[in-house]
């Protein structure tokens, strides 16, 4: 497990007061929530920024930013929490395992701002923002309705500013995430066969990441219909022929994500028309991943992976016409729906709490054209910046009868496109740091190329 060190902590505090410029903060934790009683919880997973700050998940908790000092109010245990969750640590071990200035309780907490003008981040549950609300003294709504201004906005954007940016701390647990995932998917491939159930590969894949004390970063995705982007469910008996998708990645013990994609064939052998869309897949993934370099504009990375796609369709006669014309009246996302990619770091789709404020660069918005109006990152690239390349194939019932593909009548031919059933939907997906140079492939580890994909699988 990677553990990093105080030191960590206390520059990325540092940081954040030079960005805001003597303006106090304040960064809540958040709370765990119950299932269905009180004390019936679900797991608790610390609010990001609070995370990004000090390093530890502390259910409750304050961290209060006022120029070059931190302070840290914690929650005061209750009388029996050593009978039902066994000895906690003490405030001085935390501080200096966070390295902050000074540990306090939380009822300290009002007096200590007391009529100071607080920025602060909206939590994602109700709780967390009335305790907010009512130690600040003005509201603060949850994320799903909260609108940033002021000092709330600027405090938002030296965030933004701080977590583009991974500092190498960041960086080793990235990688530690990363090496957990290639685990998992490899526990998974080698579960995979005819006649299991997707479930079945699923607890595979998951029981590798749970057995470091990691968790899926987001719901994992072990799937014979590929085509279902987001699908929740593994509850199909995986067929001869059939093409696992497993989007499955982990976060780590200290919160940090890997996102990674890979298709498995179940009878460890592509079909014919399977390779010829797969290796289509992985040309456009490879194009997105050499694009991954200083001052590249991540929307022409989207636009590039779109154009292979394109390019490869009309090559293997799914798609008529010009490439060009085709790109222009907006034909890619008949098959390849949605963005090349997203922010990677502590959430799966990182800040994203904060909207596009931190996927757009200043000036930029999303397109509205379908397809395009997914993508969820529009910046300039830089070092330190971690995104994935995730481009995909898919035949959604939906969009080939409805009205995206309707324009494209002319331009499709169905009787080819019937000749790749067997395929319904392939996503392929890294995760890539920017350097100075050459992109790193955070997930390298994890074969991609067909015939390395089966090896894996033995």
């Amino acid at each position: 497990m990677q553990e990093t060190a105080a030191a960590a902590f206390v520059a990325r505090r540092n940081k954040l007061a030079e960005h805001l410029g003597g303006q106090p903060a304040l960064l809540a934790a958040g709370r765990p929530r119950a299932r269905n009683y009180a004390a019936n919880r679900y797991p608790f997973r610390a609010e990001s920024h609070f995370l990004y700050l000090v390093g530890q998940p502390l259910a409750g908790a304050a961290l209060l930013v006022d120029g070059g000092r931190s302070v840290l109010f914690l929650e005061r245990p209750a009388d029996d929490d050593a009978l039902w969750h066994g000895e906690v640590e003490s405030p001085e071990a935390i501080r200096a395992a966070t390295g902050v200035d000074e540990v306090r309780w939380l009822d300290a907490l009002a007096g200590a701002i007391a009529g100071k003008a607080i920025a602060t981040l909206p939590p994602q549950e109700d709780q967390t923002a009335a305790f907010l609300g009512e130690v600040l003294g003005r509201a603060v709504a949850p994320r799903s309705g909260a609108r940033l201004e002021g000092a709330d906005a600027r405090l938002a954007d030296a965030m933004v500013a701080l977590r583009l940016h991974h500092d190498p701390a960041a960086l080793a647990e990235m990688r530690d995430a990363a090496a957990i995932t290639e685990r998992a998917h490899r526990a998974g491939a080698r579960a995979l066969r005819p006649g299991v159930k997707e479930a079945a590969v699923k607890a595979a894949i998951e029981a590798e990441m749970t057995a470091v004390e990691g968790t899926p970063a987001y719901g994992s995705i072990v799937t014979t219909h590929g085509e279902v982007l987001h699908a929740e469910h593994a509850h199909r008996t995986v067929q001869e022929g059939d093409l696992l998708l497993v989007d499955a990645g982990t976060e780590n013990r200290a919160g940090w994500a890997s996102d990674v994609t890979r298709v498995y064939p179940a009878s460890r052998r592509f079909s014919a028309t399977q390779r010829a869309i797969y290796d289509l897949v992985l040309a456009a993934n490879r194009k997105g991943i050499e694009m991954v370099r200083p001052g590249v504009r991540y929307r022409d990375i989207h636009l590039a992976a779109a154009r292979v796609m394109l390019e490869g369709l009309v090559h293997l006669g799914v798609f008529r016409g010009a490439v060009d014309g085709l790109i222009e009246r907006g034909a890619g996302a008949v098959f390849f729906p949605h963005g090349v990619g997203h922010l990677l770091g502590l959430d799966v789709h990182d800040m994203e709490d904060l909207g596009d404020r931190a996927g757009y660069a200043p000036g930029r918005a999303r397109s509205k054209r379908f397809g395009d109006a997914y993508l969820r990152l529009d910046r300039d690239l830089a070092p330190g910046m971690c995104v994935t390349i995730e481009p995909g194939f898919y035949q959604v019932p939906a969009i080939l009868g409805g009205e995206v593909a309707a324009p494209f009548a002319n331009d499709l031919d169905n009787g080819r496109l019937e000749a790749f059933r067997d395929v319904r939907g392939i996503r392929l997906e890294d995760d890539v740091l920017c350097t100075d140079g050459a992109p790193e492939v955070l997930t390298r580890a994890i074969p991609i190329a067909a015939d390395d994909v089966v090896h894996f699988m033995s």
